[in-house]
């Protein structure tokens, strides 16, 4: 701490242009960053009490049964309530036929309007035959991806019926789509913009996802030719992830086959990141649910990890969470129908994977023990062969609803549910504590002859908030809060000095000097905290708690004025509807969209710091100028 000091003395004497309070290396280790470090202590905290409970549940099969119960009932408390079945309406838009089996292109809607577009092969004969539900991975052009038309052939050449399917933002379900028809985002990118919006309702962009997948399953039940006590579901990265999904909420799935998504979250946490908006359930890591929990919660049921040697989904993390598997089955009595097959590849759905995977379901859906190998040069159809629409995307259909028409319609339907907002309700919807339960703020003084005061505030360990003080003046104390930095305020705090009032400009966590860089993708730090059941927005509001008492202490007032800019507006909105007392006035400048406007924002994840999960369930931020209002 002494050197720390000794090293900022030194660079706030040096600082006679741009004002820097914090020295010039901090953050710059990549693994080392201030939000980094301090969420990463809470992750390794909550995932080594988990790894105690587990021990724990192995003891036992009836010990391994509740914690089974728990991780179910967690799931789906996460996932959150789902929308009623609706018809399907599913239809056959065309059918290609090959040599022992025909590709169907059948269209259905998961919700009414809601299309989603499919490929279903059939092998030749009556049937009833097993099924395999494959949902893709993140590729462009999701099911005629040719490695997931590889893997669909060699299953159908082996008799099971597959059913492939776009996810929301690939292939032919396009969310973002330019007037002129252009696709402005990767898949990926689309998911991130997609993020934030369910987010704000409940259960997130993977309850959208996993809904797609029940309601394949309904098909795939549904049909004939299926044997519905024999279904099956894989797939790869992304469609590893929603093979988990499913495999561990919809007991239909007999048999699973994730691939390159099952490792753990410390590990995956510390590189590459947290994945993408789909991938992460709201205090998932905070309830003790690890990727392995998948598994566990559907234990014993057949399950095989597809997994790759040189995959950024740590082969490590992989290979902890089958050690894991295996114990649980084995307590059960069925060591036999958990398995890894790892192939010493890179990321995505190689040969050995496929082939693999179809010796599993071969086992496990068919009875069979059998050697699979794959053909030398597969046929693979081009996209446009395989496309199930005429103009090669879902919202040129007829009374065709996207994803942002369903969200207005959920949002108009919690917003005509929502009793009155109090005080009470809003911190127990947030979690932001009182002023008086927060921790004593610490202050580091840095000395300097001139002015500003340059100070370090520590609202809690691991936490240093960069602040300069101008304490002249007579007139209200005022707070400013910027979210680009202390020198973008610095003209306004001539115009405030000159007015005669004392000014504090302080960034808040992950903001100025203290905001994380170089990491997986803009908001990658916010989904950790959302993991943990944490919220950017409450912590940033308690923050300002923190300071506006300082300030008002240091002059012996009651209340001040906050100035809050851009992204610091929504913790500013909060922090004076819970405490009005301290704050007399509010300045917002140039604030972030209103939540409902989230909704449809084809940039909302650049506000993902200023949402609270679930909070359209109950609120909104205009509701919060009328609770600041009142007395209650």
């Amino acid at each position: 701490m002494v050197r720390l000091i000794l090293v900022l003395l030194a660079v706030v004497q040096t600082v006679p242009a741009a004002l820097r309070v914090l020295p010039p290396e901090f953050n710059t280790d990549k693994e080392q960053q201030m939000m980094r470090s301090y969420l990463r202590q809470q992750v390794h905290a909550k995932m080594d009490q988990r790894l105690k409970d587990l021990e724990a549940a192995l003891q036992s099969p009836k010990a391994l049964t509740v914690y089974q119960e728990k991780r179910r009932g967690f799931l789906r408390w996460t996932l959150g309530e789902m929308p009623k079945r609706t018809p399907l309406n599913a239809r056959v838009t065309g059918v290609l036929r090959e040599d022992g089996f025909t590709i169907e292109k059948v269209l259905f809607e998961s919700r009414p309007g809601f299309h989603v577009t499919s490929n279903v092969y059939r092998p030749a004969g009556k049937g009833p035959f097993p099924a395999v539900l494959h949902p893709c991975g993140h590729s462009a052009n999701g099911k005629a991806y040719r490695e997931y038309q590889k893997a669909n052939r060699l299953l159908v050449q082996h008799g099971f019926v597959v059913l492939c399917y776009d996810p929301i933002g690939q292939g032919e379900r396009r969310q973002l789509v330019n007037a002129d028809g252009r696709l402005p985002l990767r898949p990926t990118s689309e998911h991130a913009v997609l993020g934030p919006a369910p987010i704000l309702l409940g259960g997130g962009l993977g309850r959208w996802m996993l809904w797609d997948g029940v309601r394949a399953l309904d098909y795939l039940a549904g049909r004939p030719d299926v044997d519905d006590k024999r279904l099956g579901c894989m797939g790869n990265s992304g469609g590893g992830n929603l093979t988990s999904f499913l495999m561990a909420y919809d007991d239909r799935i007999a048999a699973a086959a994730p691939g390159c998504f099952i490792t753990t979250h410390r590990r995956k946490n510390e590189f590459p990141g947290p994945g993408d908006a789909e991938q992460n359930l709201f205090a998932q890591i905070r309830e003790g649910f690890d990727h392995p929990d998948f598994i566990l919660a559907r234990a014993p049921k057949p399950t095989l990890i597809l997994a790759a040697t040189a995959d950024f989904v740590p082969i490590e993390g992989t290979w902890e969470g089958y050690r894991q598997a295996k114990r649980a089955y084995t307590v059960l009595g069925h060591p036999e129908r958990v398995a890894l097959v790892e192939t010493n590849e890179k990321h995505g759905f190689t040969r050995h994977l496929r082939e693999g995977a179809v010796r599993f379901f071969a086992r496990w859906l068919q009875g069979r023990v059998v050697e699979i190998i794959e053909a030398e040069n597969v046929r693979v159809r081009a996209d446009a062969e395989l496309q199930v629409t005429s103009g090669g995307n879902v919202l040129q259909l007829k009374n065709a609803r996207s994803m942002f028409d369903w969200l207005e319609i959920d949002a108009r339907q919690l917003a005509a549910q929502r009793p009155p907002l109090t005080r009470e309700r809003l911190r127990a919807i947030t979690g932001i504590r009182r002023l008086k339960e927060l921790p004593v703020l610490k202050t580091t003084k840095l000395l300097r002859k001139d002015l500003p005061a340059p100070l370090i505030f520590h609202p809690e360990p691991g936490i240093s908030l960069p602040t300069l003080y101008w304490p002249q003046g007579k007139q209200a104390p005022v707070l400013i809060t910027p979210d680009a930095g202390l020198n973008s305020v610095l003209p306004r705090v001539a115009k405030l000095q000159a007015a005669g009032h004392p000014v504090l400009a302080v960034d808040l966590r992950d903001l100025g000097e203290t905001a994380t860089r170089n990491w997986r993708f803009s908001g990658a730090d916010w989904y950790i905290a959302y993991l943990l059941g944490r919220s950017y927005l409450a912590m940033r509001t308690e923050d300002i708690f923190a300071c506006a008492n300082w300030l008002a202490e240091s002059h012996k007032t009651k209340s001040i004025q906050i100035i809050a800019h851009g992204g610091t507006a929504t913790a500013a909105q909060h922090a004076a509807a819970l405490e009005p007392q301290l704050f007399n006035k509010l300045t917002l400048t140039e604030p972030s969209p209103d939540w409902q406007t989230l909704l449809t924002h084809r940039q909302a994840n650049l506000h993902l710091h200023t949402i609270h999960p679930r909070a359209l369930q109950h609120y909104d931020l205009p509701d919060l100028k009328e609770l600041r209002q009142s007395r209650d």
